[in-house]
């Protein structure tokens, strides 16, 4: 039931609830502590007495003129009675009408001992003294002596205080309930302006950040926590707006020219030829787009986490010697020089690992100069395993570095590089085989010169 409360609620219940049981467990100490004074006062005030009556006794011994100074000295005493025997004999006694108690327990000679007789409560002490000598020196029986006091005063005072005390814990739980409401209410203000901020969030309102500085610290951890979610969420929003127009307009290109194509087929008759060679002009086009359907489907994959099936010990000097010799036809056509250093083995998927130095190939051989070189460096380093594609060309400004390995990010802004059928995915699926590896990639570009590497978890001891 407790769960269906608000958190001011349940703040302001369990701090109620935690002054009621204080303030019950400290009335109750009162009423207890009051209570053991009365019994000690009344300990002392039945022994002082008990005292006087036996001086009495020694002075006056068991004859008229003790029972005229016990009359005497108890005018004064209001409420309290005496009872004295010797053995079955009742020397003096002012209980009349006031039954003592069949049997007071052994305790009774120091500690007093309550009883309750027609609604008058009694609390009483007895005691055994030996009687003074006889005249004839004999030694009569022992004497038994009880006094008794009536409590009837304590139980009105202490009733009166029972009254107040359950007066002022009321009074005081209702005001504890109400300043606990408060306190909480204005404990809890900025979790409501963080609700009004997180309120404020929408898909084109990302912006909005929770104030760290102006609440508690006990929320400041939480603010910030929000506050990184809402950052990722604002980068990963703005990259999937960016995405999708990229891939739109990379989308757009291939089904404008299937879309003409065909329209242009079908406006006149055609031989069979131009039928051939239209059909084959629509099949790059496809080819193209299911390049690129491909690409992001093994993205997605990637992202949401592989597993390499097929991990095996790969030679990078030769899977970089087999590219270079697939390459070897288009770096004569732009006059590159090709140099291969060094060798080292790293485990992984074969194919993928060759997919991934394939893109960072031709991507140097793209972007390199006629007449340059596109060197690949292998680092055997037997804890971080590195292959390095570096070439000559236009120098990347810094600010588009981090930005490379994002889908169909392009320096270019106007893309223009007709002369390329790729799809704008190569980078991206290189950093996902990286990360499918447990490796990473990285990129840097100064003074003309653009450098690419692949940096692996570990290498295969030959």
């Amino acid at each position: 039931m407790l769960r269906r409360f608000s958190l001011t609620a349940r703040l302001t219940t369990l701090y109620t609830l935690v002054s009621a049981l204080v303030l019950i467990g400290l009335g109750t100490l009162v009423m207890v502590a009051t209570e053991r004074h009365f019994v000690e006062l009344d300990r002392d005030y039945l022994k002082d007495k008990i005292a006087m009556v036996r001086r009495m006794v020694h002075e006056a011994g068991a004859s008229e003129t003790l029972q005229h100074q016990l009359d005497t000295t108890l005018v004064s005493h209001h409420g309290l009675y005496i009872e004295l025997r010797q053995g079955t004999r009742l020397v003096y006694s002012t209980l009349d009408g006031v039954s003592p108690p069949p049997a007071l327990p052994a305790s009774a000679s120091k500690t007093p001992a309550d009883w309750t007789i027609d609604g008058q409560t009694l609390r009483g002490m007895n005691v055994a003294f030996a009687a003074p000598p006889t005249a004839d020196g004999s030694t009569p029986p022992p004497l038994q002596l009880l006094v008794a006091l009536d409590t009837v005063h304590h139980r009105h005072f202490m009733d009166s205080l029972l009254r107040t005390l359950g007066l002022y814990l009321l009074a005081t739980i209702s005001l504890s309930g109400l300043l606990g409401w408060w306190a909480a209410r204005r404990g809890l203000s900025p979790l409501r302006v963080m609700k009004e901020r997180a309120l404020a969030v929408t898909g084109q309102k990302l912006d909005q950040r929770m104030p760290v500085d102006a609440v508690p610290v006990e929320f400041a951890d939480l603010a910030q926590s929000l506050n990184t979610m809402l950052a990722r969420l604002e980068a990963d929003f703005a990259r999937l707006q960016e995405f999708s127009s990229d891939l739109a307009h990379e989308l757009r290109t291939p089904i404008n020219n299937l879309l003409t194509q065909t329209q242009v087929s079908l406006a006149h008759k055609r031989d069979v030829a131009a039928y051939q060679d239209i059909l084959a002009s629509n099949a790059e086009e496809f080819q193209r787009l299911a390049r690129m359907v491909s690409d992001m489907l093994l993205l997605a994959k990637t992202e949401h986490g592989i597993e390499l099936v097929h991990r095996e010990p790969v030679s990078l000097h030769h899977e970089v010697r087999d590219l270079l010799d697939f390459y070897d036809a288009v770096s004569d056509e732009k006059q590159l020089r090709m140099a291969l250093e060094g060798q080292t083995t790293v485990p992984g998927d074969r194919l993928m690992l060759r997919r991934a130095i394939s893109n960072l190939i031709s991507n140097a051989i793209r972007h390199s100069p006629q007449g340059c070189e596109v060197s690949i460096v292998l680092h055997d380093d037997p804890q971080a395993p590195t292959l390095c594609v570096t070439n000559d060309g236009p120098t990347i400004a810094p600010e588009h570095l981090p930005r490379l390995f994002d889908r169909f990010y392009r320096v270019d802004k106007a893309r223009g590089h007709p002369e390329s059928d790729g799809t704008g995915l190569g980078l991206s699926i290189t950093k996902a085989i990286m990360v499918a590896h447990g490796g990473s990639v990285s990129v840097d570009s100064d003074h003309g010169r653009t450098r690419f590497c692949l940096v692996f978890q570990g290498r295969v001891d030959h």
